[in-house]
């Protein structure tokens, strides 16, 4: 390069380095972007805007779910023969259950509004805690003292046992709810607030639409009985019902419809929360 051009060029490189260095003037916006400001709030400095998440009306409690009987019951009858502790007396590990006319098991249907149940408590903020976790043909029990016992060691707060009559008396339908008796020393500790379980839960069933029992517990569908192993050995509040009587025609329509096991449901979700309710 000649010393002349050189000399110009370098006279240059200045000029353009400040053309190309300069924006756009302090507070200007580019094509497409926005000039408002940020918005202010008037949060104090350091706090969140998130809302704390509401209490679920059962947050923090447990519930034992007892799905009466199993399935493959009838699969294994020694093992469901054999004798264990009911408290204060022994009886049979358990049985099969009965069905309806159709032969829709007991099991089966106590499975299947556990599950609605399980789901519902759940959704409330509650645990649950099942007797079994399947309905199989393949498996046997649990035992009424294991069924029992369940929660005892928890913490839980209180415990629902599901069942299903099967009577044969003339007429024979409706719902019963047996609660434990004041009877030392098994369950003294927990029948007044058994009671108060068994009132609750029957009132929801009532407002329900489901009947009373008209064969049994004087049509009033409240039970007192000192001969069941699943409430005797309980340290917890614990109600066992009877949500009709699968070998009544106008029962079994109800239990067999997912509408109905659905209506039972709602209905002893209903009774958990008012009994727990402060």
């Amino acid at each position: 390069m000649r010393p002349v051009a050189a000399l110009l060029l370098s006279l240059a490189l200045p000029l353009v380095l400040v053309a190309g260095c300069a924006g756009e003037p302090s507070g200007s916006a580019s094509p497409g972007t926005s000039t408002s400001a940020a918005p202010r709030t008037d949060q104090p400095e350091g706090s969140s805007s998130i809302l704390p998440t509401p209490r679920k009306p059962l947050q923090d409690r447990v519930i034992v779910l007892d799905p009466g009987h199993q399935l493959g019951n009838r699969n294994f009858p020694g093992e469901i023969a054999r004798r264990v502790p009911a408290g204060g007396m022994r009886k049979p590990c358990n049985t099969v259950g009965t069905e309806t006319e159709a032969g829709y098991a007991e099991a089966t249907f106590t499975w299947q509004v556990a599950t609605l149940v399980r789901h519902r408590l759940e959704r409330l903020g509650a645990r649950v805690v099942l007797t079994r976790t399947a309905n199989s043909e393949d498996r046997w029990g649990p035992c009424v003292d294991v069924r029992g016992r369940k929660g005892n060691r928890s913490g839980a707060d209180l415990k629902l046992s599901i069942h299903a009559d099967g009577s044969y008396a003339a007429g024979a339908r409706g719902f019963h709810v047996i609660r434990p008796p004041d009877r030392a020393p098994w369950t003294d500790d927990i029948a007044a607030p058994s009671k108060r379980f068994a009132l609750r839960t029957r009132a929801a069933l009532r407002q329900a639409g489901f009947p009373y029992a008209t064969y049994i517990a004087g049509g009033d569908g409240l039970d007192v009985r000192r001969d069941l192993g699943t409430l005797n050995l309980s340290d917890i509040p614990t109600v066992m019902v009877e949500l009709g009587n699968m070998r009544s025609d106008a029962d079994a329509q109800v239990m067999s419809r997912a509408s109905g096991r659905a209506r039972y449901a709602r209905a002893l979700v209903a009774g958990i929360v008012a009994t727990l309710k402060p």
